[in-house]
């Protein structure tokens, strides 16, 4: 099984690299990733979270779970809301962040299908965090400094 890479691994906040959907390492690990997000209560997933600097994500969606390869996001709305978010890399920490209700998503499938993906609400969240993996963010880069040094102490302990 697959190990989630946690903070503050410098993998974490370096950006990835694109992939080439013929890549033959996809076949085994897209499954392997999509067991590792269950199996750690994830509703997302994104490479770089189990040490490999590739574009690539793993999203659930109520009991199934889906691929993509370079996602980018192209389009999102101005109306935003903050939520509370966890992440598999910083057990245990979680905080209020503010993403755009609605987003539109570009990626490939993993037969070389380029898609268009319009989601809202918790699945634009979910595409948001994860392609924020993909971009070197972790959801302590998207909160204020004084929220930062709040979380200093808790840091510090996953840190170790």
């Amino acid at each position: 099984m697959l190990k989630i890479v946690k903070y503050p691994n410098p993998i974490l906040k370096k950006k990835s690299e694109e992939i080439h959907h013929d890549d033959k390492s996809l076949r085994s690990l897209i499954p392997q990733m999509i067991e590792a997000m269950k199996k750690n209560q994830g509703v997302g997933l994104a490479a770089p979270q189990i040490g490999i600097s590739k574009k690539i994500i793993v999203i659930t969606e109520g009991e199934e779970a889906h691929a993509f390869l370079n996602p980018r996001i192209v389009k999102q709305s101005k109306e935003k809301e903050r939520d509370e978010e966890g992440c598999l890399s910083l057990p245990g920490l979680f905080v209020g962040v503010l993403r755009s209700k609605q987003v539109e998503v570009t990626a490939e499938t993993l037969n070389g299908q380029k898609i268009k993906i319009k989601a809202r609400d918790l699945a634009a969240r979910i595409f948001q965090h994860e392609i924020d993996h993909i971009e070197g963010k972790l959801i302590i880069h998207r909160i204020s400094p004084l929220a930062q040094w709040k979380l200093r102490n808790q840091l510090k302990n996953l840190a170790k």
